[in-house]
C-alpha cells in the first residue's frame, strides 16, 4: 500500500469516526417522531443552509456537473441559471408557509403539507400512493450511491468493492440511526463546508496552472471542437431552445425532493430562513463557479483525453502534493457516500411516518423508525451487491420523477390555492407517469416518435413536459385558501 493511499484512508477513518460521534451528540435530541425526522423543528441558518446545499447537489456536482461541463463546453452553462433559481423557489417561494404551516399543524413530510386539506379514505390513499413513489425511487437510488461508492473506492484506493460498500454503509446507518436528521443535517453541514474548500482551492489551481483564463481560452480555442466555446454549443433553432429548457428544468427538480423540503420544514424561525438561503445561494454560487472553472481549466491542461467524471482526482493528484491530494480525495468519497442519508431519512418517513407504521406503536415512534430505518439500508445492500450497475442507472430519474409528481402540488398549495384530494392523486399520478413515460421512450422506443422526442438533447420531455398536466388540473380544480397565520411558537433555538 503506497504513502498516498495510507494518507487517504487515514483521512476517510478520522472522518467516518468523527461522523460517528456527531451522531452519538445528536441521540439524545431524538425523544419523538417530530424529533427523529426534523431535527425538532430548530436547525440554525448555517445548518439548514449547508446541509441543504449538500443535499441538493453533494458528489453530483463535483463530479457529474464537472464532466458535462467538461465534455459539452460553454453550452453545458445553461443548467447553471436552473439550478440557482431552484435555490431561490425553494427558500424564497416556498419557504415562509412552508415553514410555518408545518409547524401549526405538526406536519412530519411533504406528503402532510400536500394532503393538508383533504381527508377521510383520499387522504389516505395519497399519503400511501406518495410514500410508495419515494420509496421505490430512492431505495434504488440509495442503492445506486451505495454501489458507486463501493466503486469509487475500488479504483481509486484499490480496497475491495464489497467491503468498502459494507463499511461505509453500516457507518451512515449508525450515525443516521443513533442522531436521526439532527445528525444528517449536521454531518451534511460539515460535507458542504468541505465541499465549498475543495471548489475554490482545486480550481484556483487549475486555472494557475492552465496560464490563467486566457492560456485556458487560447488552449480551448486550439483544441476543443467545434461549438465548445459557443452558447449554443453544436446545436441551433428549436433544437438549441429545447437543450436550454431542458437542462435549466432541472431547477424544478428540488421543488418536490423529500428530503430538501425537510429542511425549510426543519429550520427554527424566519429570521434562520431567510439566512438559511443567502448560505445556501453563497454556496451554490461559490461551487458552481469554481466546477465550471475547474471542468474548463482540466480540459485545457488534458487536451480532452481524460474521463469527464473523474477529473477532479486527477486534477487533485497532478496539481497538489500527495498529502493534500489525498485529503481532497478523501473528502470527495465521503461525499459521494454521504449523499445517500438524507434520502435514508426521507424514505423511512415515507415509510414509518405517510404509511402509518409508527402510529401503530404509540410510544415507540423513534424505536420504529430505527428500525424501518435499519431495514431499508439492508434491502439498500443487498441491491447494490446483487444487481449489475446497469439497472442503477435506469432509476437516476427519480430527481426529475419525484419533482413533477411532488412539485406542482406543492407549488400550488404554496401559492394559496386548495385542490381537491382527487385532483392532487391524479396530479402525482400523472407527473411522474409521463416523466417515466419519456424516460423509458429514450431507452427502449428507437426510432418511434416517443423515442425521437425523448432522446433530443437536454431531455426537454422528460424535464417539462410531465409539469403540464398537474399544473392545468390543479389550478382548474382549486378553490382560494385563506391565508395562514404567521403567528407560530418558536419549537426552540439549536
Amino acid at each position: 500500500m503506497t504513502a498516498d493511499t495510507l494518507v487517504i484512508l487515514a483521512t476517510l477513518v478520522a472522518y467516518k469516526l468523527a461522523l460517528v460521534g456527531i451522531g452519538f451528540w445528536a441521540s439524545r435530541r431524538n425523544r419523538s417522531e417530530d424529533d427523529f425526522f426534523l431535527g425538532g423543528r430548530g436547525l440554525g441558518a448555517w445548518v439548514a443552509g449547508l446541509s441543504y446545499a449538500a443535499s441538493t447537489s453533494s458528489a453530483w456536482v463535483l463530479l457529474g456537473f464537472t464532466g458535462f461541463v467538461y465534455a459539452n463546453g460553454l453550452s453545458a452553462l445553461w443548467m447553471v441559471p436552473g439550478i440557482w433559481g431552484g435555490y431561490v423557489v425553494v427558500w424564497r417561494v416556498f419557504g415562509r408557509r412552508l415553514r410555518e404551516e408545518t409547524a401549526a399543524r405538526g406536519h412530519v413530510t411533504i406528503v402532510d403539507f400536500m394532503a393538508a386539506e383533504t381527508g377521510g379514505r383520499i387522504k389516505t390513499v395519497i399519503a400511501i400512493t406518495s410514500a410508495l413513489l419515494i420509496f421505490f425511487c430512492f431505495i434504488f437510488y440509495i442503492a445506486a450511491q451505495f454501489g458507486a461508492a463501493g466503486s469509487a473506492f475500488e479504483t481509486q484506493l484499490g480496497l475491495p468493492y464489497t467491503e468498502s460498500l459494507l463499511i461505509g454503509a453500516a457507518v451512515i446507518l449508525v450515525y443516521s440511526l443513533l442522531g436521526g436528521f439532527w445528525a444528517v443535517s449536521v454531518t451534511d453541514m460539515l460535507q458542504g463546508t468541505l465541499m465549498a474548500l475543495i471548489a475554490v482551492v482545486l480550481p484556483l489551481a487549475a486555472l494557475i496552472a492552465a496560464g490563467g483564463p486566457s492560456g485556458v481560452w487560447a488552449a480551448l480555442s486550439a483544441n476543443a471542437p467545434d461549438g465548445y466555446l459557443s452558447l449554443t454549443g453544436p446545436h441551433a433553432g428549436f433544437i438549441f431552445i429545447g437543450f436550454v429548457m431542458g437542462i435549466a428544468a432541472i431547477g424544478l427538480g428540488p421543488f418536490g425532493q423529500p428530503h430538501l423540503i425537510a429542511r425549510l420544514m426543519a429550520v427554527k424561525d424566519e429570521a434562520a430562513r431567510r439566512q438559511g438561503f443567502r448560505i445556501a445561494m453563497g454556496w451554490a454560487v461559490i461551487v458552481y463557479i469554481g466546477m465550471v472553472t475547474l471542468a474548463l481549466s482540466g480540459r485545457a491542461l488534458t487536451g480532452g483525453e481524460a474521463p469527464g467524471e473523474s477529473l477532479l482526482y486527477l486534477m487533485a493528484a497532478d496539481l497538489f502534493p500527495a498529502m493534500l491530494a489525498g485529503l481532497i480525495i478523501a473528502a470527495v468519497l465521503s461525499a459521494v457516500m454521504s449523499t445517500v442519508d438524507s434520502l435514508l431519512i426521507a424514505t423511512s418517513a415515507a415509510v414509518g411516518h405517510d404509511m402509518g407504521v409508527v402510529r401503530r406503536f404509540p410510544g415507540r415512534e423513534v424505536l420504529i423508525a430505527r428500525i424501518v430505518m435499519a431495514v431499508l439500508v439492508g434491502l439498500a445492500v443487498a441491491l447494490a451487491l446483487a444487481l449489475p450497475a446497469t439497472i442503477f442507472s435506469r432509476v437516476l430519474f427519480a430527481w426529475s420523477a419525484l419533482g413533477a409528481a411532488f412539485g406542482p402540488v406543492v407549488l400550488v398549495r404554496v401559492m394559496q390555492r386548495e385542490p381537491a384530494g382527487w385532483a392532487i392523486l391524479a396530479a402525482i399520478a400523472s407527473g411522474f407517469s409521463v416523466t417515466v413515460f419519456f424516460y423509458l421512450a429514450g431507452q427502449i422506443s428507437g426510432d418511434s416518435w416517443a423515442g425521437q422526442l425523448a432522446r433530443l438533447p437536454g431531455d426537454p420531455f422528460e424535464r417539462l413536459v410531465p409539469w403540464i398536466l398537474p399544473l392545468v388540473l390543479l389550478f382548474a380544480v382549486s378553490r382560494r385558501a385563506a391565508k395562514p397565520s404567521s403567528t407560530l411558537p418558536n419549537p426552540g433555538r439549536v
